[in-house]
């Protein structure tokens, strides 16, 4: 009976997020998209197209701390804290912004642009 009592107390003090994941209520959402798609670009034709598949990654003081891929309609959303993020493409492909501030408890929208190359 003792041990059971000692269990309720120290749920009790813990709370409910003892032992669970905390859950994050800030990070980004957005379109990625990639161009050109073709050496030149043609008038009523787009020049760009949904990144979908592609990684983004989160750096923050120069360590990876989170990734997600771009789906095929070329949203994203990642759940991040709060602070200054440098953002990179696959294969070090220039992205247009490459950095991403992340305020508390928001989630910010930010679009992002990769650049193909192609000229």
């Amino acid at each position: 009976m003792r041990m059971i009592v000692t269990v309720i107390a120290a749920a009790a003090i813990l709370g409910p997020a003892a032992g669970s994941a905390t859950t994050i209520h800030s990070g980004l959402y957005g379109h990625v998209t990639r161009g050109p798609i073709s050496p030149v670009c043609v008038a009523e034709q787009p020049c760009s197209e949904p990144a979908a598949g592609a990684a983004l990654r989160f750096l923050r003081n120069g360590q990876l701390v989170a990734q997600t891929r771009v789906k095929a309609d070329g949203s994203y959303r990642i759940a991040l804290l709060p602070g200054k993020y440098t953002v990179l493409a696959p294969s070090r492909r220039p992205l247009e912004p490459s950095t991403a501030r992340i305020r508390t408890g928001r989630f910010a929208r930010v679009d992002f642009a990769i650049d193909t190359g192609i000229r």
